[in-house]
């Protein structure tokens, strides 16, 4: 049984192992963090903590039961009851619906929590699986995304209403 959990210090350690484990098999679909993402990752990781504490962002992993972390899910940019969606599921349970059912679990607290009432995530064209994710939780496309939003690829804005009326099989 996995639990999606607010990000918090003792995360660290799983966190970086879960990047450095996947880092290859998320180069393939979106383009890569860079060494300097490694190398300064403590730092990075503390100022995303801040950004947390701040109400900027929030930050959530996905942890297995042996305390690894199965995926990152976060609502960035929190700003005017909307945010950004960003998410990442490890290789070893992509295919899986792990991705779906999480970034449902995360839009439900998006509203009840942080009372959000729109998401937006952007996809890059390549990256089929994160398309298909959202489009099954009920994002929808809204228009074309900055290739500097995407790491410098081609892709899609999408966008969720989450004060719209959904059937539990939806949301």
């Amino acid at each position: 049984m996995s639990e999606l959990e607010r990000l918090r210090a003792d995360h660290a350690g799983a966190v970086l192992a879960f990047e450095l484990a996947n880092r290859a098999y998320f180069a393939a679909s979106i383009s890569d963090r860079g060494d300097d993402f490694f190398d300064e990752f403590p730092d990075r990781y503390n100022a995303r903590l801040a950004e947390q504490e701040a109400g900027i962002c929030a930050f959530y992993v996905l942890v297995a039961e042996d305390g690894s972390v199965l995926g990152r899910f976060n609502l960035i940019d929190i700003e005017d009851r909307t945010a950004n969606l960003g998410y990442r599921v490890a290789e070893h349970v992509a295919g899986r619906g792990v991705a779906t059912v999480t970034v449902r679990e995360l839009c439900r607290l998006a509203l009840a929590r942080y009372g959000l009432r729109a998401l937006r995530a952007a996809a890059a064209h390549r990256n089929a699986a994160s398309r298909a994710v959202l489009t099954k939780v009920g994002f929808v496309p809204v228009g074309p995304a900055d290739p500097v939003h995407l790491g410098g690829e081609p892709g899609t804005w999408y966008q969720y209403d989450l004060t719209l009326p959904r059937d539990t099989g939806t949301l």
